[in-house]
């Protein structure tokens, strides 16, 4: 089940994320919905090409993903925006690196001229290139047939939306590094009632933290439900 049309009261609340997300292999949970997607990513050096699409919704560990292959390959990670700006030269300074991730690389507008020319150049220099993106490249509207020629012939992982284990096993997570107790089925309660997304369980988790620590209580299923805005008629 998923949250209705009406806004959950967490949305609402407007706080302030002071801890960042772990995005180290250690903190990387693994269940049906990635474990392709970490195992593609693993696999590098030995990839089939230079180029890898890691495609999924928003949430679903595309940056976590593209953290650990940085961190591995040695890469940097340059955002599709920023890569819509870049001129020549700078394409050339970025291809000079042996590795990169272009992250939501589906975020260049019109500008596909840059991403072509960087991807030519990523041949020549035989650089590893990860692209991350919400939907595969047919989608993304491209008006340049040799780019979209080029992307299609690049292997795409793709990652699912976090499963029941997963989401399970994220929010448990993200309560410890709290340094907080949580029971199991409140965890239970907090999965069946939020999307399918780890960037949603990050901010509830944050939301109830904050909360039970302005009123002086635990987290229960009680407070659970009222920052979650649940219309079930569930009983506590």
């Amino acid at each position: 089940m998923t949250l209705g049309p009406r806004p959950p009261r967490w949305q609402q609340l407007g706080l302030e994320l002071p801890l960042e997300p772990h995005f180290s292999r250690d903190d990387f949970l693994v269940s049906r919905s990635n474990a392709a997607a970490l195992q593609m990513i693993e696999a590098w050096p030995h990839w089939p090409g230079n180029v890898l699409l890691l495609v999924g919704a928003p949430g679903s560990g595309k940056s976590h993903l593209a953290a650990i292959w940085a961190a591995r390959a040695g890469a940097e990670i340059f955002s599709g925006a920023r890569l819509a700006e870049t001129d020549v030269a700078g394409l050339t300074a970025l291809a000079a690196k042996p590795a990169l991730v272009v992250d939501d690389a589906d975020a260049l507008g019109g500008a596909e001229a840059p991403l072509f020319h960087l991807l030519n150049l990523a041949r020549q220099e035989k650089q590893s290139l990860l692209l991350t993106a919400r939907q595969p490249p047919d989608l993304w509207g491209l008006t340049t047939p040799d780019l979209l020629s080029r992307l299609r012939l690049a292997p795409v992982v793709e990652l699912g939306a976090p499963d029941d284990e997963l989401l399970r096993a994220v929010l448990h997570k993200l309560f410890r590094d709290r340094q907080l107790l949580v029971d199991a089925p409140v965890v239970d309660y907090i999965a069946l009632h939020i999307d399918r997304s780890l960037d949603v369980a990050r901010a509830v988790v944050e939301a109830l933290d904050q909360t039970a620590l302005a009123r002086g209580s635990a987290i229960t299923r009680a407070l659970a439900r009222e920052l979650l805005a649940d219309t079930s008629d569930d009983a506590d």
